[in-house]
């Protein structure tokens, strides 16, 4: 019994990702365009923010935001508006105290970092983490 739902589990599965597949030029450029859309109004939304705030401003509106999210297309747009509105924002004295140096390819003391700031918050989400590297990179810079 156990195999058969295994079986038929994995049917479905195969089966999805065939379609989706077959029919991506119908839905991909739909898709692309709107996160494309998402992508230009968060950065203006971000540029907006960082106008009347500082580092740490952002990066705090960018997670609590992101918190109410998910998925792939929530990251995308959550970096996009800390990346605009850290090229208006007022430095943040500190901001960058504690913060490891951004490397390519982050080694396991970046993970822990990033993912111990993110709890700090309560924020589960994986794209979180990849917020954080943006401020790794923005301190190493």
């Amino acid at each position: 019994m156990i195999k058969k739902f295994i079986w038929a589990t994995l049917f479905v599965i195969v089966g999805g990702i065939f379609i989706a597949w077959l029919t991506q030029d119908l839905w991909l450029p739909g898709w692309n365009k709107e996160l494309q859309d998402k992508s230009v109004e968060f950065r203006e939304r971000g540029l907006s923010f960082g106008e009347r705030a500082d580092q740490q401003a952002c990066l705090d509106e960018a997670l609590t935001s992101f918190n109410t999210c998910s998925g792939f297309a929530c990251t995308i747009t959550h970096g996009k508006f800390l990346k605009a509105c850290w090229e208006k924002a007022a430095p943040t004295e500190g901001f960058c105290e504690g913060v490891p140096t951004y490397s390519e390819k982050p080694s396991d003391d970046d993970k822990s970092w990033a993912r111990h700031a993110c709890w700090d918050r309560d924020i589960r989400g994986e794209g979180c983490r990849l917020l954080m590297r943006q401020q790794q990179f923005l301190c190493s810079q």
